[in-house]
């Protein structure tokens, strides 16, 4: 167990990094406040993501029940997530890493879910007026620790 002691690092160092972007967002940008940091390509945009990751579920309606489920699924995704992680072998250190980074992005929003009602994000990437949908540091995560486990899958076929 002392030698998966890095990844729990890289868990909190991750953690603290979606937690300090989001407090700067919120106390420096007003909400649907937009920055240009790349003109017509990338802007930090504050908005409020009361769905899933990228923003998906985040229509209105559904309200309580819509929030309820979004949770209880993230909390049983961290726990499998958590799980795979403790069976895993020290040796198998890209599936370490990237269920690592995907711990920390679940943790980082669930955190906001459940202290503030909906997730902080406001990294927004665009094209004229075509938008990838908005993200945070925890997005990042997420979608990093799912690509190196796919690299963990593509590598164990050869």
């Amino acid at each position: 167990m002392i030698k998966k002691l890095p990844y729990a690092f890289l868990v909190i160092g991750c953690l603290i990094a979606d937690q300090l972007t989001k407090l700067w967002v919120n106390a420096k940008i007003p909400y649907l406040g937009s920055v240009p940091v790349i003109p017509g390509f990338f802007s930090l945009t504050h908005i409020k993501n009361r769905g899933a990751i990228f923003g998906f579920f985040d229509h209105k309606g559904g309200g309580e029940l819509k929030f309820i489920i979004i949770t209880v699924c993230a909390v049983l995704a961290l726990v499998i997530v958590a799980v795979y992680f403790f069976k895993s072998s020290v040796s198998d250190r890209l599936t370490l890493a990237g269920l690592s980074f995907v711990m920390a992005g679940a943790l980082g929003n669930l955190v906001d879910r459940f202290l503030k009602g909906s997730v902080t994000d406001f990294l927004d990437f665009y094209i004229k007026h075509w938008h990838w949908p908005f993200f945070n540091v925890a997005d990042l995560c997420v979608t990093t620790g799912s690509c190196l486990l796919l690299l963990t899958l593509f590598i164990r076929r050869k």
